[in-house]
């Protein structure tokens, strides 16, 4: 497993990887498929394009927060 740092990434990659996962982006957010931004589970914030993370195992999109990150390894803490 390689990870990759989508910090720098251009948003043309951030936006094509979204849409190979199945969401969409208006620019700024991540899209669900009905239109609607996607919501980060953990910490009820919009996610965006420039503070998205994509976890290994998973096509979890959370934003980058802390809070967010922290949370899924405790609910998620064997996928590494």
């Amino acid at each position: 497993m390689e990870l990759i740092s989508l910090r720098t990434a251009p948003v043309e990659f951030k936006t094509a990887l979204v849409r190979e996962l199945g969401y969409g982006t208006d620019g700024t957010f991540v899209l669900r498929s009905d239109g609607s931004k996607l919501i980060d589970e953990y910490a009820n914030v919009p996610v965006t394009l420039d503070n998205m993370m994509i976890l290994p195992g998973s096509t979890v999109i959370l934003d980058e927060n802390p809070l967010s990150v922290a949370s899924y390894f405790e609910d998620h803490g064997d996928i590494l």
